[in-house]
């Protein structure tokens, strides 16, 4: 049995991270072992998940991944797990913006064959909240929309009158959580603030379990999330380890600017032997020793420019070992980290490593938001001419004043912004790029990579 199910939400904005949160800490505190998933490109919730139950939340998104591989991923995740808990994004049925629902919760729901608890926002509303249960339980009739959460309600008997229109229609109703702005998470440009930068986390999850124990019925939402059908993946290909390295040491950034990964990225270069060794380019001094490659996802450069620009001797590190020919991968925060300098919200400069020759301007609008299809223009550490790959892109940042000769990587599709665009930055043995991947979705990635470090080593060993 793999007792599963998806907290999702009529729309952004009803509290569906906040609950889905509590909802993860509560069962932890019941004494279930919690494995949290977030549907789609999401870097921030998951940071919330995993410091709610102390396991790694994992994304599942099938707009970037296949269903078979996503569905391989799921159970190798939720194996030793009580119960998993996966909270949606967006709206429901919202996905990829041409794509049908491609992407959606639902979708994901459906490819998992996973119960869904709908949140609601019922606090200007009363048996119009039947008409908004019914309307989403019919829409898609091979969805499992087996329960309702109130949230925002203001008295026990607003909460009658919006309950029991509900459970007429046959949908569970779990109970309800009353208005308190203390609940909400702070918010900045990019979503919610990471955990890395919350002070107070561990008493506000504490607050929020509590509030969600004594409000919701937790044995209700378990019996749901148990009545599923058992779930296995087709072939288990992704993790077969049917490659394997010794002697490789990959240098991840990792720290409070830099931590926005898939975290089944990681897995599947460890499945390979790769030696994963994080370090921080905020406070370490040097490169890990021995790395033959590099990686630096994304984050936020932009909240500590500061201490990055200060950070010399880690600068000089990187500037070396890129020059030297290291295997890079940057990620949109990374990207920005490696061009010449930063300027913030606030007009300032900071000076960063300089091996992209352009500058980066922080921006008080989106530059970039969405599912994005890249076609590859020229052979790279990741991936070869030819190949297509899906990413997601989401920025406030604009790179600027890069030279006519720059070599791109990608052709852009999708996404805010114009089709047929160019992107990514390619040099040597560096690839940057605004774009975010899920090695999943095309695990030629892995090997690309791991080819390129071995020859790295083998080169610098001569």
């Amino acid at each position: 049995m793999q007792p599963r199910v998806v907290i999702a939400g009529t729309q952004s904005g009803v509290g569906k991270t906040t609950l889905a949160t509590g909802l993860m800490a509560a069962m932890t505190r019941k004494g279930y072992e919690v494995q949290p998933y977030k549907v789609g490109p999401d870097y921030i919730d998951p940071g919330f998940h995993t410091a709610a139950t102390e396991r790694i939340s994992r994304n599942l998104d099938s707009w970037m991944v296949s269903s078979d591989k996503l569905i391989e991923i799921f159970c190798r995740n939720s194996q030793e797990a009580g119960i998993s808990i996966i909270e949606g994004v967006m709206g429901l049925f919202d996905g990829h913006r041409t794509d049908k629902r491609s992407g959606s919760t639902a979708e994901v729901a459906k490819i998992l064959s996973a119960p869904v608890v709908l949140i609601i926002d019922a606090g200007k509303m009363a048996q119009s909240g039947a008409a908004l249960a019914y309307g989403y339980k019919n829409y898609d009739s091979k969805l499992n929309l087996a329960g309702v959460i109130l949230n925002r309600v203001s008295s026990e008997s607003h909460y009658q009158i919006l309950k029991e229109p509900i459970k007429e229609l046959g949908v569970s109703v779990l109970g309800y959580i009353p208005h308190q702005e203390s609940l909400e998470l702070p918010e900045r440009h990019l979503g919610l603030v990471p955990t890395v930068e919350t002070p107070q986390m561990n008493e506000y999850i504490d607050n929020l379990a509590e509030i969600i124990l004594q409000n919701l019925d937790l044995n209700q939402l378990y019996n749901l999330a148990a009545e599923t059908e058992e779930l296995e993946p087709k072939e288990n290909s992704l993790f077969l380890q049917t490659k394997s390295v010794s002697g490789i040491k990959l240098a991840v950034a990792r720290d409070e600017a830099f931590n926005f990964y898939y975290e089944d990225n990681l897995d599947l270069l460890k499945q390979s032997g790769v030696e994963l060794e994080y370090f921080s380019p905020v406070s370490d001094t040097t490169l890990p020793k021995g790395a033959a490659g590099l990686y630096i996802g994304g984050g936020f450069p932009e909240s500590f420019l500061e201490e990055l620009s200060n950070n010399q001797s880690m600068q000089e590190s990187i500037k070396e070992a890129i020059t030297a020919g290291m295997p890079t991968y940057a990620e949109c925060g990374g990207l920005m980290y490696l061009t010449e300098a930063i300027t913030n919200f606030d007009g300032e400069t900071y000076s960063m490593i300089g091996k992209i020759p352009g500058q980066i301007k922080m921006k008080n609008r989106l530059q970039a938001m969405g599912y994005t299809e890249a076609e590859v223009r020229e052979n790279n550490i990741l991936l070869n001419q030819g190949d297509s790959v899906r990413g997601h892109e989401f920025h406030y940042s604009e790179l600027v004043g890069l030279p006519d000769d720059t070599t791109y990587a990608y052709q852009l599709t999708g996404g805010k912004g114009k089709d047929n665009r160019l992107g990514g930055i390619l040099k040597d043995n560096l690839l940057a790029s605004y774009l975010h991947l899920h090695f999943a979705g095309n695990p030629v990635i892995i090997d690309n990579f791991i080819n390129s470090c071995l020859k790295f080593s083998e080169r610098s060993s001569c």
